[in-house]
């Protein structure tokens, strides 16, 4: 599979989005990985010298789905606090994170996220809390945690954060 395959699987309205952040990620040195997934491919951008996701496109039944991994999500919770109600509510139904409850339940190399919302404290799973329909609501919401994350990861490699 590759980028072509996954585009095509895209619901055409959502093409810009979905090119306009691979332009984005890839000008920024992320790199592009394409696997097949039960529900279709899977589009995953890597970041920094350790190769972490930052971002995951997959298939669900809703529809198209953007995972980002907020690893930086304390330097940039007034972005969190400003997501739509529907957002913030996939955030706080999202499950908590098995390393927190239980360690041994759950993947050594977990780490999950701890953050407040609405002034309740937060320890989320970190497949699950940041996860999101790609739908034209939800776009520019996505769009901006993804730059945040970026920034974020950036500075951190240059020695900054």
């Amino acid at each position: 599979m590759n980028f072509e395959d996954f585009l095509m699987e895209v619901d055409p309205q959502y093409h810009g989005f979905i090119l306009e952040t691979h332009g984005y990620l890839s000008e920024n040195g992320c790199t592009l990985k394409v696997t097949d997934a039960k529900s279709g491919c899977m589009v995953s951008y890597q970041f920094g010298k350790k190769k972490r996701v930052i971002l995951n496109f997959v298939f669900r039944k809703k529809g198209l789905q953007a995972r980002i991994y907020c690893g930086h999500v304390g330097q940039y919770l007034e972005t969190i606090e400003s997501l739509p109600d529907d957002m913030k509510k996939t955030i706080e139904k999202a499950p908590g994170c098995k390393r927190f409850e239980d360690p041994p339940k759950c993947s050594p190399k977990c780490i999950g996220y701890v953050f407040a919302l609405g002034g309740t404290h937060h320890q989320k799973c970190r497949y699950y809390s940041f996860f999101f329909e790609v739908n034209n609501k939800n776009i520019p919401y996505i769009r901006t945690m993804i730059e945040k994350e970026l920034s974020c990861r950036i500075a951190e490699q240059k020695g900054v954060l």
